[in-house]
């Protein structure tokens, strides 16, 4: 019987090579479209074209050329069904038995800045998946190919016999599902960006391709791996393989960095920032975020906005770290830390990702926008009789952006554009001030002068006056508790100033 294999790829990575070896080590008759058939032929491959095969015209600028009863009749033929058989023989129509298609780039598509509505419906592909999916449910008679890295494991199994190709077409089938399944959720995510109303979806799409399996996830015990385009947005250049934790800290320490402008340093740990700091050059700030916690580096992550230099290199690669992250890296610095053959280094752009987060919960998950709202000065309310100074402005800004990636509760204490003490994740209020008071007191950091910041409002007036007790001249939060005006004046009574943002910033 006829071996017949079609072929019709958008990327065109290695099908010559294939279809070559298909023809001459296989004996396979190719049938192609379009480009892919101009290309095998152009290289001496014989090839028929589609249209040809069908006698029926391809139509409505290529539209229409693959969905036709002679190709899918080809794939989806049970070849153990006498009665199938039968039909196909009295309709002419001939076994397909190998399939390569990848579909249209519709993701990469769109991601290009100007894409316009009508190149983005041009580019979803029609014809490409029907294919494929029926190709792949006939997987017992026809091996199915949707990705070129996997054409070399196809030659082989066909050259090692029945048994590895079986084999191989299931492992291909499911890769078909995967790959149009993510490729129908590129496109329902991106007709909802276009034609939804601006909500959350209804129906929530994800397809993700695997970027890197890894040794475990939280705890040796548990599998994991990496989806997304997390390697599109931060680039690796040395160190060991990153683990789940670096990664989760390293997405914390971007959303942190991002919140900043001018020269700035931050140190996390376990997602939580430990020191902050921003000054005109790196190493000053580096020299303060430190001061607040000098525990914390160790085993830490690292992150800059600016050029890393080697003067900051030769500071940071002093201690034990595992990850520093910047936008750029000088060669002198690379040279430094190359010395440190585990520390990961990575690079990437300090901008804010937008998009939704998603967490899983048990039986399902949750997804909500994510937290970058814009929020300026002019739009916070000072609630209290004496006005904040324009220091304490300053350090009130910095602390807001600093204690919105701290888990909650979270309470901050802040100086000029740094960090004095902070406290994270308790169950209390008063508590995460009492750690964020003992935690400027180990740095032998005063608090006199200072601002707390706190991500929600204070529910008491006991939270503030621990902070006034403790040197805090001003405070900033969101206010909205049933007992502002308690706490207001207690501000009043303590010369404090105190702004409501209007905003909270809960980070479980």
């Amino acid at each position: 019987m006829e071996k017949r294999a079609l072929i019709s790829v958008s990327d065109k990575t290695g099908v010559v090579e294939f279809a070559r070896e298909l023809v001459r080590k296989h004996g396979y008759t190719i049938l192609s479209t379009g480009g892919t058939a101009k290309l095998l032929a152009k290289e001496g491959i014989p090839v028929t074209e589609v249209s040809d095969y069908t006698g029926f015209p391809e139509m409505m600028d290529g539209r229409v050329k693959t969905l036709h009863p002679k190709i899918h009749g080809g794939l989806l033929c049970l070849r153990s069904n006498p009665s199938h058989m039968a039909q196909a023989e009295e309709h002419g129509i001939g076994m397909i038995d190998l399939v390569a298609v990848n579909l249209y780039p519709f993701e990469s598509t769109v991601s290009k800045p100007g894409c316009t509505i009508e190149d983005a419906i041009e580019n979803i592909d029609i014809g490409g998946p029907s294919m494929l999916r029926s190709a792949a449910k006939n997987h017992a008679s026809v091996t199915v190919v949707c990705d070129s890295s996997d054409y070399p494991r196809v030659l082989e199994a066909l050259r090692l016999g029945s048994d590895a190709l079986q084999e191989l077409r299931r492992q291909l089938a499911l890769k078909v599902y995967q790959r149009t399944s993510a490729y129908d959720a590129a496109i329902a995510n991106y007709l909802n960006s276009r034609f939804g109303d601006g909500g959350l979806p209804s129906t929530l799409n994800i397809g993700l391709p695997v970027v890197q399996k890894m040794r475990y996830g939280e705890n040796p015990h548990q599998a994991a791996a990496l989806y997304g385009d997390f390697d599109k947005i931060f680039k690796q250049l040395q160190g060991k393989e990153l683990s789940y934790n670096n990664i989760i800290d390293i997405s914390a320490a971007a959303e942190l960095i991002a919140e900043f402008e001018s020269p700035t340093v931050a140190i996390l740990k376990h997602t939580n920032p430990c020191g902050v700091a921003s000054c005109e050059n790196l190493v000053e700030a580096w020299n303060q975020a430190f001061e607040t916690d000098r525990q914390a580096p160790f085993g830490g992550i690292i992150t800059v906005n600016r050029r890393m230099e080697a003067d900051l290199a030769k500071v940071i690669s002093g201690i034990f770290c595992e990850v520093v992250i910047a936008p750029d890296f000088s060669d002198e610095a690379i040279e430094i830390f190359s010395r440190k053959k585990n520390l990961r280094l990575m690079l990437w752009n300090c901008k804010k990702v937008g998009g939704l987060r998603v967490k899983s919960v048990v039986g399902g998950v949750l997804a909500q926008t994510a937290d970058d709202i814009e929020e300026i000065k002019s739009n916070m309310k000072v609630v209290t009789k004496r006005q904040p100074t324009d220091e304490e402005w300053r350090a009130m800004l910095f602390g807001w952006k600093v204690v919105k990636h701290v888990k909650s509760n979270a309470i901050v204490y802040a100086g000029c554009e740094r960090t004095l003490g902070i406290g994270a994740g308790q169950m209390s209020r008063v508590d995460s001030s009492r750690i964020a008071v003992w935690k400027a007191g180990e740095a032998k950091l005063s608090l006199r002068p200072s601002i707390v910041a706190s991500d929600a409002f204070f529910p008491f007036a006991d939270g503030l006056l621990a902070a006034a007790e403790a040197g805090a001249t001003a405070a900033i939060q969101p206010g909205g508790s049933v007992r502002d005006e308690e706490v207001i004046a207690a501000a009043d009574a303590n010369n404090m100033a105190m702004v409501f943002t209007g905003v909270r910033h809960f980070r479980h």
